[in-house]
């Protein structure tokens, strides 16, 4: 073990710095001695660069600095290469040892919200490509019905009602996993503000979503659309690299890896694997970090004081969580654990301000 024997704290090394890392980190620091290892220069708020298609000035806010996330804890810019039982090592050959590793190397989508590789200046270009593009755009077509789809659809046809936008699902309802209110409700608010939503339907031979491009879309129905830009908006895909050599990591069909009841996933007894990355039983959401930062918090400052954690609390992940689906500043729907809500309290809690001033709060950023 890697203890600093200069302060007594244990240390952990967390890998990425998004929701999750970023969460981790502060609340760790006073007690332990952090290190955050994140690739990119800024956090990515990836509700506001979807949003930011359509305003592209958002994205001085969505673009966070790290510059102020931290007071005691050491932030590393730089990409880790491999984790072991001692600690991270990185591509230019530093070497961060710890007591703890905590993977949360997030996930990256086709669509232009997040940076594949960390370059904030190419993602920036990215965005204003894309949204120049919806901007000369007459109609346009969006391919997934995920939450990145169905609220791009929204924020589209919110801002730029003239645009002729449709929106593509494989799946028969929107949301097929929540109660059937919820999908229903978004489906009948889209078709009311103009978009064409499409059930039941898989798109075939789709654009890379490297750059912003028009075309035929051909779906698996028969039918086939015409637009003068397509979006794949296809659902997320885990950052999950840094597993192909880790011992004992196995990952599911859709890349993410498997981890038992303590978030561990091999045989490494201080190695965890938390957010996107994991597939822990919680869906790819932000609102899924908000039940693994705490659990995660209070299971390693219970093994530094040395208590065995096959003797703490496994993990419960969320049945069904929250979610929160704008479609625009105004509308919207959500699902809040008992109920589905409509377009006010979606409104209030996230549509007016995407959670925007609580992260710049949260990363320090002085306005």
């Amino acid at each position: 073990m890697a203890t600093d024997t200069n302060n007594g704290k244990a240390s952990v090394a967390i890998v990425g710095g998004g929701y999750l890392g970023a969460e981790l980190a502060k609340a760790l620091e006073t007690e332990f001695d952090v290190t955050l290892i994140e690739r990119s220069e800024a956090f990515t708020h990836a509700p506001a660069m979807i949003r930011g298609v359509v305003d592209p000035a958002l994205l001085t806010r969505a673009l966070i600095p790290y510059d102020h996330l931290l007071n005691r804890a050491r932030m590393v810019q730089g990409e880790a290469a491999s984790v072991d039982e001692n600690g991270v090592t990185l591509h230019d050959g530093a070497r961060i040892e710890a007591d703890y590793i905590i993977v949360a190397t997030g996930s990256s989508n086709m669509a232009p919200f997040k940076s594949s590789n960390g370059d904030m200046s190419a993602l920036r270009d990215d965005n204003a490509r894309w949204s120049n593009a919806v901007k000369a755009a007459r109609s346009i077509v969006i391919i997934g019905a995920g939450a990145v789809g169905t609220e791009l659809a929204g924020e589209i046809a919110s801002a730029m009602p003239d645009k002729k936008v449709t929106l593509v699902s494989s799946d028969k309802t929107l949301f097929s996993a929540l109660p059937a209110k919820l999908g229903g409700s978004l489906v009948q608010k889209l078709r009311a503000m103009g978009v064409d939503v499409i059930l039941g339907a898989r798109a075939e031979d789709l654009p890379d979503g490297k750059s912003p491009i028009g075309g035929t879309v051909k779906l698996s129905t028969g039918q086939e659309i015409r637009a003068d830009l397509i979006v794949p908006a296809i659902g997320s895909r885990p950052n999950s690299g840094l597993f192909d050599d880790l011992e004992g990591a196995d990952r599911q069909k859709d890349g993410r890896v498997k981890t038992d009841a303590w978030m561990r996933p091999s045989g490494l007894a201080n190695v965890f694997a938390a957010g996107d990355v994991a597939d822990n039983g919680d869906l790819m959401t932000i609102v899924a970090i908000s039940r693994q930062v705490p659990w995660l918090a209070k299971t390693l400052k219970a093994l530094a004081k040395g208590q065995p954690i096959e003797k703490l609390a496994a993990y419960k992940p969320w049945g069904k969580a929250p979610i929160l689906l704008p479609l625009g500043p105004k509308r919207g729907s959500s699902f809040l654990v008992v109920l589905t809500v409509g377009d006010w309290i979606t409104s209030v809690i996230k549509g007016r301000d995407l959670f925007m001033t609580k992260y710049e709060k949260i990363f320090g950023r002085k306005n």
